[in-house]
């Protein structure tokens, strides 16, 4: 099974979660008749909403190639995280407004041990399948179902204020606390939606993601082959759970063409065996000039024009380079 179709199939389970909490929440707002679980209800809401638009988004993103796709779909997973992240910023406004005006005109609330349960349930399983989500989202690099699982994450923390706020007022009949905490806690979900819009806009803007690239130089510095004399112009785009990734390779310039192409399988191999099998490779090769000599480690050359100076370590920013190396 892809990774693709793998995030589809989860996603399911996410908005099939957010549609049963939903309705737990909307019956402990009817035991309790307080205006916090029906806040809490209300950004459920946007749970569900969200959760279906993450689920076209997978179900688009799993779509193959086409002519007019030749990349995939997987942008679209961009513009999902983005709709779902201003939809969660929207959904902690809404609380703060709803419990700020709740604070000069509190509520009467009853049957608040049997609220405190259902919503202590939801908030367990929310949480849950929050974090196997953004698990699954990072290992298969899906943003939308990474959105998908912070959203259930920050409903999570304000379910947390929420259930403090019911368990305080429970024992000091203080009718304000009902609104107080859970206007702490909306101002986090507001954060959390402001964090996934960031995200997406990097993806929409192909904007490097310095940490993906460390880890593939690392990669590469601690692995690289004795005729790979040099790499560079190393660039790294995502479409969804798919990685796309150019470079140039610097060979021995007497390498045939079958040779110089066992050279891109062993890169390719490399690449796809630690980063998984969600990866394109578009290699440019390129050979030798005289200045390669002095950092070229090969041994045994029968062409060389001048002694071995040194390495040049591979780092982000000479690997991202569009310009050969040399010594100097």
């Amino acid at each position: 099974m892809t990774t693709a179709k793998q995030n589809y199939n989860f996603q399911k389970i996410v908005v099939v979660t957010g549609v049963v909490l939903f309705v737990v929440k909307l019956a402990a707002w009817y035991l309790t008749n307080s205006v916090a679980i029906l806040t809490d209800a209300l950004e459920s809401t946007v749970n569900v909403t969200s959760g279906f638009i993450g689920l076209y988004s997978l179900y688009v993103s799993a779509k193959p190639k086409d002519t007019h796709h030749p990349y995939g779909h997987g942008k679209v997973e961009f513009i999902s995280a983005a709709i779902e992240g201003t939809l969660i910023a929207c959904a902690g406004l809404l609380i703060i407004y709803e419990a700020a005006k709740n604070l000069g005109n509190p509520h009467p609330v009853a049957q608040l041990d049997y609220g405190i349960l259902l919503i202590s349930a939801t908030a367990m399983i929310n949480y849950l399948v929050g974090a196997l989500a953004v698990k699954k989202g990072r290992k298969n690099n899906s943003l939308a179902l990474v959105a998908s699982g912070k959203h259930l994450q920050s409903d999570t923390y304000s379910t947390i204020g929420i259930i403090i706020g019911l368990i305080l007022l429970f024992m000091t009949k203080l009718a304000w606390l009902d609104s107080a905490v859970a206007l702490i806690f909306a101002f986090l979900i507001v954060f959390t939606g402001y964090k996934i819009i960031r995200d997406s806009l990097r993806g929409i803007m192909d904007e490097a993601d310095e940490a993906l690239l460390g880890k593939m130089v690392s990669l590469l510095q601690a692995n690289r082959g004795e005729e790979w004399i040099d790499l560079h112009n190393l660039r790294i785009i995502k479409y969804g759970s798919t990685l796309h990734l150019d470079c140039h390779l610097t060979v021995p310039w007497y390498l045939n063409v079958n040779e110089a192409h066992l050279e891109i399988d062993k890169l390719n191999k490399l690449v796809n065996d630690n980063f998984g099998g969600s990866i394109e490779l578009f290699v440019h090769t390129d050979g030798c000039l005289d200045f390669s000599c002095e950092i070229c480690q090969k041994k045994e050359c029968q062409v060389r024009q001048t002694p071995f100076r040194h390495t040049v370590e591979w780092t982000v920013k000479n690997i991202s380079d569009n310009h050969k190396h040399n010594a100097t």
